[in-house]
């Protein structure tokens, strides 16, 4: 899953740092942007780039590793172009990422948390890939809650690279112990509501639901959905303010306060961090909780699970569309080649035999049906889910909402520990920071 959904101790200090030598850096890398071959245009590569042999080289954090290291191994068996991958460990990315662009030593390729692309594109590190990624046949089919990410002053400089979504998991098995139909999952926040109670009720050690209380990231995961289920934005256009103390996004809120009132999450809500939020619906002792759709691949096999969209309050689906983007950087040599991967890493092969053959997200809404998730009628629905998705947009995304010590965590907490009172004043401390 993406750095979204879990905990973030030291992204504060990483990103201030990071983003210092960022800012210095924005200076020398703008030789890279003009449009012509080093800056992504349409070059001497075409739509899909050069492969002459060129050594590359490519970073990626350890959170997507996996995914990553799949599609450059079957890149680099195909191609004479060939890709050195560096995995670097997710809490670090961040600042070397700036160190590297201060010093104009950064990779031909690098990726990045989808939430973190704005702090980059705005410093100049990524190259221009605007007619590059229009000119594909597919392009208006590309994860558009990615390419709205990585868009800064109309031009389009990242690609999906890794798509990990926020979806319901619920246990088939306790649903029809509890009498419900396995095969309705819930459509709305009330009938969600409605079902987590009925499996709560078998008492013993089975539970209702269950959330990470303590984990900024998995919040904004899992809760901003439901907001936008009901056609309201989290944030403005330009993330410098947040509407979190709205009528819709209260009743969100209470229904989690309800959940806690009344004992139907799981026991260590309130302390769960994020660390370990996603093992305990594995167990099978749960009835419905929203989960990371790169989790379903984990689960075991004996464990009848249907997965279903996260609904708003009375209706509507939505999903947070995180994971990682991948652009060139501004200052490489070889932007066509670079480019013959990324496009190709988007290309029918790449997308159903490496990454839907992996069970993970396709970056394409028109591959969301294919013959590796058509064996498995919840990955359709994860793919298709895709389409409805969104990723907030906010520089200061890391300070304000995933830090363990930031102002959303305080309003998760007192929304729904507390009696929801300072919601309002919440929001504001929320502003400030996204303000700061």
């Amino acid at each position: 899953m993406g750095s979204t959904a879990g905990p973030r101790g030291r992204i504060r200090r990483l990103a201030t740092a990071a983003l210092a030598l960022l800012a210095a850096a924005s200076m020398v890398t703008a030789c890279g942007s003009d449009g012509g071959s080093g800056g992504g245009g349409s070059g001497a590569g075409g739509v899909k780039g050069l492969d002459d042999g060129t050594k590359l080289t490519m970073w990626t954090r350890a959170a997507t590793r996996p995914q990553s290291e799949a599609l450059v191994k079957a890149y680099n068996a195909s191609h004479k172009n060939k890709i050195e991958l560096t995995v670097i460990p997710t809490d670090d990315y961040q600042a070397k990422v700036g160190a590297a662009a201060g010093s104009r030593d950064l990779p031909d390729l690098f990726a990045s948390d989808v939430v973190f692309v704005p702090n980059y594109t705005s410093s100049g590190l990524f190259a221009d890939l605007t007619g590059r990624i229009d000119a594909l046949p597919y392009a208006k089919n590309l994860a558009q809650s990615h390419i709205k990410a990585g868009t800064y002053e109309g031009k389009k400089y990242v690609v999906p690279h890794t798509l990990d979504l926020s979806v319901l998991f619920y246990n088939k098995e306790l649903y029809r112990r509890a009498k419900l139909d396995p095969e309705k999952p819930p459509t709305s926040l009330r009938e969600w509501d409605r079902q987590a109670r009925a499996v709560d009720a078998l008492g013993g050690d089975v539970n209702g639901t269950f959330f990470g209380g303590n984990c900024g990231g998995c919040g904004v995961f899992t809760w901003w959905p439901s907001i936008w289920a009901a056609g309201e934005d989290v944030l403005n256009k330009e993330g410098t303010e947040a509407q979190l103390s709205s009528d819709t996004a209260q009743k969100v809120y209470q229904t989690y306060r309800g959940w806690v009132k009344d004992d139907i999450v799981a026991p260590g809500a309130r302390e769960e961090t994020g660390t370990t939020w996603t093992g305990v619906f594995p167990k099978g002792k749960v009835g419905v909780m929203p989960m990371p759709s790169t989790t379903l691949g984990l689960m075991p096999r004996d464990l009848d699970l249907g997965v279903a969209p996260i609904p708003g309050p009375d209706g509507g689906k939505s999903t947070f569309v995180g994971g990682d983007a991948i652009g060139i950087s501004a200052t490489s040599k070889s932007a066509d080649q670079a480019w013959n991967f990324l496009a190709w890493s988007l290309g029918d092969k790449a997308q159903v035999d490496v990454v839907a053959a992996h069970k993970d997200v396709v970056a394409r809404t028109d591959l969301a049906s294919n013959k590796y998730s058509d064996a498995d009628p919840r990955l359709v629905t994860i793919n298709r889910l895709v389409a409805d998705g969104r990723t907030p947009y906010a520089l200061k995304f890391g300070q304000t909402f995933n830090d363990p010590n930031g102002p959303w965590l305080t309003l998760m907490r007192h929304a729904v520990f507390g009696d929801g009172g300072s919601v309002e004043k919440d929001n504001k401390a929320v502003n400030a920071s996204l303000a700061d």
